[in-house]
């Protein structure tokens, strides 16, 4: 059986679905003609057995039951009149038994039915007793459906019947006919179902193919799309079942990956752009002190100690760039796994503004920090206030002022420097744009990029805007609450 199916779980699909039809129809197919044959069946015999009780309540003469009893013969005599048991028909059996199992057969009998133990009870008993139907054989070996009951003999007034002690009427009809009809009827069922089977598994192949033919189109294009990585071919979507919403997924999942790729060239071609700046002056800088060591000419102890400053800063930047990628290359699963917890934001935040006063030490940096409890990477979070810190550190002028306050979720940092101007505040976010006067600036254009990631992660929300006095106010909403749960130490 297991090895059977796994053969079927080895078919085609369309196969396995025209197989199913097939034998669903046939199992339909079998319980209607099995019904119907036993139906059929159960009527004809209902047919035989009302004749054989209308054929037993015609009335038997005493004289005539005492003369057969007397002269009694298993062998039917024909007669051209009735005998005291009415007009018979000579298809029929007729025929009394007695309590020993002896059989007298009446003229006319089409032959002579085999007395069973049945029988004899029936002739041992009163004529109370009730007959019985059964299916029986005749001398010959024919089928025959037979009636027995006691047997009960007219007096001669209409009406009137008494009991002849110690006899059983038997009476039969031959059943060759009957079995004629139901085995022409079982024949003609079968032919039919066979046809109708037959006919299922073509329909069901049919509609198979055409059910399918969706699908095959969806794997002659994710086909196409493996073979050629063409991300932009459509699947049409007809209708809203389920092979519909199938190829709205597909369509969905192909678009999603050519944004994916797209962002991803982006990413490269931005990173590969950046990396060319401090690269080509690394490499300028590295060659100019290899040649001094070629050549033999000294460089000024001025400029080798300003060259090797350069390349520290350049290295630096570089480092700083490379890590703002390897953030940013990091998917969301990576940072919205099991390193997701309860993080309490004004401890955060106090760990990052030691940070910031240690890259500003000639800023008045004030804080305002009220209890919050949030959930999120607690490496990530303190990153991205970092960078917000970082950027109103760098934007500052000399003595000026930071002000950091944390109410309700809201943290927002205010700097006093020159601002952003409204048209560049849609681009701040993107990835390596910076603006046109932060260029010369240190930066790799990828802070606040990290800040809109990581807050969007947490659930929150991070915006720009212009201060009513000059400057800058940076704004992250975060969903928690001002205390943390009782389960949390």
């Amino acid at each position: 059986m297991k090895r059977l199916f796994r053969r079927f779980r080895s078919l085609p699909l369309r196969s396995r679905l025209a197989l199913l039809v097939a034998a669903a129809v046939a199992f339909a197919v079998a319980a209607v003609s099995v019904t119907c044959w036993f139906i059929v069946r159960g009527k004809l015999y209902d047919e035989v057995d009302n004749d054989l009780r209308t054929t037993a309540r015609m009335p038997v003469s005493e004289v005539s039951a005492t003369t057969l009893v007397n002269n009694c013969t298993q062998t039917p005599k024909s007669r051209t009149g009735p005998n005291g048991f009415g007009p018979r028909s000579k298809t029929m059996y007729y025929q009394v038994v007695d309590a020993d199992g002896t059989a007298c057969v009446f003229d006319d009998s089409a032959g002579l039915v085999k007395v069973t133990d049945s029988d004899k009870e029936v002739a041992g008993e009163s004529a109370s007793a009730d007959g019985f139907l059964r299916n029986g054989t005749d001398n010959q070996g024919n089928s025959v459906r037979v009636l027995t009951e006691p047997l009960t003999v007219s007096q001669g007034i209409p009406g009137t019947r008494s009991a002849f002690p110690g006899y059983a009427l038997v009476i039969g009809s031959p059943l060759k006919n009957t079995e004629t009809t139901l085995n022409d009827l079982a024949l003609l069922l079968l032919i039919v179902s066979g046809i109708g089977v037959v006919g299922a598994g073509a329909a069901g192949l049919w509609v198979a193919r055409a059910g399918l033919r969706p699908v095959d189109k969806l794997t002659e294009t994710v086909e196409h799309v493996a073979r050629t990585e063409d991300l932009t071919v459509r699947i049409p979507v007809e209708g809203n079942d389920e092979i519909a919403r199938l190829s709205e997924s597909f369509n969905s999942m192909t678009a999603s990956l050519a944004s994916s790729r797209e962002l991803q060239q982006q990413l490269i071609a931005d990173a590969g752009h950046e990396l060319r700046t401090p690269l080509t002056s690394l490499r300028t800088n590295i060659e100019l002190l290899t040649r001094s060591e070629e050549t033999g000419r000294p460089i000024p102890p001025a400029d080798r100690k300003a060259l090797l400053a350069s390349v520290t800063a350049q290295m630096t930047e570089l480092a700083a760039l490379i890590g703002d990628l390897q953030t940013l290359s990091r998917s969301d699963e990576a940072h919205a796994g099991d390193r997701v917890e309860v993080v309490a934001l004004q401890d955060t935040v106090e760990a990052a503004l030691r940070r910031a006063r240690l890259r500003g030490p000639e800023l008045t940096i004030t804080a305002d920090l009220e209890p919050w409890f949030v959930r999120a990477e607690p490496t990530a979070l303190e990153r991205a206030i970092v960078n917000i810190l970082d950027n109103a550190v760098k934007f500052s002028p000399p003595g000026g002022a930071v002000d950091v306050r944390l109410r309700a979720g809201e943290l927002s940092v205010r700097d006093h420097g020159p601002g952003i101007p409204t048209d560049e505040l849609p681009h701040v976010f993107d990835r390596f744009w910076r603006s046109p006067d932060a260029r010369a600036l240190p930066g790799s254009g990828l802070g606040l990029s990290i800040v809109a990631r990581t807050v969007q992660q947490a659930g929150g929300e991070v915006s720009l805007r212009p201060a009513e006095d000059g400057g800058t106010i940076a704004t992250v909403r975060l969903p928690g609450a001002p205390a943390a749960p009782p389960e949390l130490p």
